[in-house]
């Protein structure tokens, strides 16, 4: 589905990915690993098309999509959360979930003004739709509660949501995990499973927690240095020498499930 060839990003004199190549499979929960400064977000930027990159390619189905803006990929069903969520504080979550849809008729000044049984229809339609994420995400006790009162894994939550407002094909999910609770992060990683197996969704997601990646993810690819080091199994690269190498002196060792 994702075929990333020879990717560079650099910025002066950084290279924060350096000729990194790899692919994401269709249907599969991709985990993407790495110590700090690997330049797995910096990946995921160009990506996403937050970034248009040194050189190298991005494919999407074979099309090649390098440099194009967020909302044309968008527009194609690719789609990214970020690590700090970016939710409409001011608005409830049934409307944070409604403003995701694209091209909507209430948009305009002419089918607000002269064409209103039309765009209170498509409105009807936008709300089911906000109501049916909200009853699969099992969020309907803060639905009608602003946004930004919600706790640090139920905006997670509603981020997840959010790409479920549009035909996604492909969601990059950057540390789903971080600042969430185990019981919400628990919540999230069903979220996600079921996601993937009723629907069809292909998730890559960057995280921390191995435990968290070893439920949800096969294969996993390791990054260090802005390249590719190795990918397998999460117990193949967690026993994988080079990739402990990489880790040292950030503490691989003593975390948990990352020892010998």
């Amino acid at each position: 589905m994702i075929e990333v060839r020879d990717l560079h990003m650099h910025f002066g004199g950084i290279r924060a990915v350096d000729g990194a190549s790899l692919s994401i499979a269709e249907g599969s929960i991709t985990g993407l690993i790495g110590p700090n400064g690997a330049g797995k977000t910096t990946l995921f930027n160009v990506v996403a098309g937050h970034y248009a990159p040194t050189s190298g390619q991005v494919l999407l189905d074979g099309q090649d999509i390098t440099g194009l803006p967020p909302h044309e990929l968008f527009g194609r069903g690719l789609l990214r959360t970020f690590q700090i969520a970016h939710e409409f504080s001011t608005l409830t979550v049934r409307e944070n979930l409604m403003m995701v849809p694209a091209g909507q008729s209430g948009e305009g000044l002419w089918d607000a003004w002269f064409r209103y049984g039309k765009v209170k229809a498509e409105e009807r339609a936008i709300r089911a739709k906000a109501d049916e994420v909200i009853e699969f995400l099992e969020i309907s006790r803060v639905a009608d509660e602003l946004a930004g009162n919600l706790s640090g894994g139920q905006k997670k939550l509603l981020e997840l949501g959010r790409t479920m407002m549009v035909d996604a094909k492909i969601v990059f999910l950057d540390e789903v995990g971080a600042g969430v609770n185990r019981t919400l992060l628990n919540t999230i990683g069903d979220a996600i499973l079921r996601l993937n197996r009723e629907r069809g969704y292909t998730f890559c997601m960057i995280e921390h927690d191995m435990d968290f990646i070893g439920r949800l993810c096969d294969p996993v690819i390791v990054m260090a240095e802005g390249r590719v080091l190795t990918e397998g199994t999460v117990d193949a690269v967690k026993s994988d020498e080079r990739v402990i190498e990489a880790y040292l002196g950030t503490g691989l060792k003593n975390k948990p499930g990352m020892g010998a």
